[in-house]
Formats: structure tokens, sequence, C-alpha cells
């Protein structure tokens, strides 16, 4: 499974007034850059799954990277790029992450990598977003849709910039071609993204 997370915006055709120019130079002056600390391993990616309708799986990806761009003045202008290696599954269990290593699930050996880039950022109210992006896992692309926390944002004791967000998002195992029979209450699998990036601008 996957992860994720990522964000990328659009653009309108036509002449801008003058007014919009401004409006455009402003936003771009807010737009910060962050690479998202995977070295301090202050971000996870991790997912769940029921377990026979009894309780709770849980593993997590241990190796991704990535970075995003958020502007405080327009959060839609905010963009997200992920890169996950897939080997990296990690459901401590040795036996059964092989097994998800192999072509009953992810494949790693002809898909490595799974890769989320966003397409939308839409403010839903508060510290609220909804996240909104192309996942390629299994050699499929998906759109998928992850509910996105604003978790803050301030300075660190090194002298840097940080800024963290919490997202949550189901993704249909059938949609990336997983038709191993997991059970009726295994066919959806819930990721829980928590990014932390340090600010590199």
């Amino acid at each position: 499974m996957i992860i994720l997370v990522a964000l990328i915006i659009a653009s309108s055709n036509g002449a801008l007034s003058q007014s919009a120019e401004e409006t455009s130079l402003k936003t771009s002056d807010s737009l910060e850059h962050y690479v998202i600390d995977t070295r301090g391993a202050h971000a996870f990616v991790q997912f769940r799954i029921p377990h026979l309708g009894y309780s709770w799986l849980y593993g997590r990806f241990n190796e991704f990277e990535g970075s995003f761009t958020f502007d405080p003045e327009n959060p839609a202008n905010s963009s997200v790029e992920i890169t996950i290696d897939t080997a990296s599954i990690d459901s401590n269990h040795e036996r059964r992450d092989n097994h998800l290593r192999k072509g009953d699930f992810l494949n790693v050996e002809a898909f490595p990598e799974a890769h989320f880039r966003s397409t939308a950022f839409v403010p839903e109210g508060g510290d609220n977003f909804t996240l909104v992006g192309d996942l390629t896992l299994i050699g499929q692309t998906r759109e998928v849709e992850i509910a996105v926390e604003h978790f803050g944002a301030g300075d660190d004791p090194w002298g840097g910039f940080r800024r963290g967000f919490s997202g949550r998002a189901e993704l249909a195992l059938a949609d990336f071609g997983i038709d191993y029979n997991l059970g009726p209450d295994s066919r959806v699998v819930e990721m829980i993204l928590d990014i932390e990036g340090i600010r590199q601008d």
C-alpha cells in the first residue's frame, strides 16, 4: 500500500488584468518549499486493513522521499510529490512481508516504486483540506483523494522552519489490480499519512 502523499495546481488562459498580475506575484512570493524529513524519521506512510473482520493489521513503508509546497496566503496553490520504495513494506512479520512483495500484491520486482503527484489542494475550512492527485501503484494510475489536516508550523531548535500535515485516505485493492482473496472485510486499505517538511527557502 501506499501512500502517500503529494500536491500541483492549474493555470488559466487569457490575458490577466494588472490587479490579477499583482495577486499572482504576491502568491508566488508567499509560496514555501519543503523537503519531507525522512532522514530524521519525522514522516510516516502507514496503512491498516481489517484482519478477518476481527482486528486491524498495521504496516508501513520504511523508504520514501518527497517534497511539497505550501502557500499560506493561497493554499490552493500548494502541491506535493512523493515516491515510495514498495519493497520497504513492513508489517512486522517477515513471512507476510515477503508475500506482500510478490505478484499477489505489490510485485516489487516489476514495480519497485509507487508515485503520488497532486493535482489539487482544496481548502475545506480552518486547517482542513482535500488533497487530490494521481497515485501510480503496480503499474495502475488512479485518482485518489486524501483528507488532510494542517498540524502546525514553526521554528525548530536547529535554526530551520518546519511544517506538518496529517492525512487519511481509503484505497480499494481492486483499483490497483490486487484481487487476492483476503475476505469480504479486507477489500479496502486505509492509508495513514504524517508528513513533516523542512523549509528550503
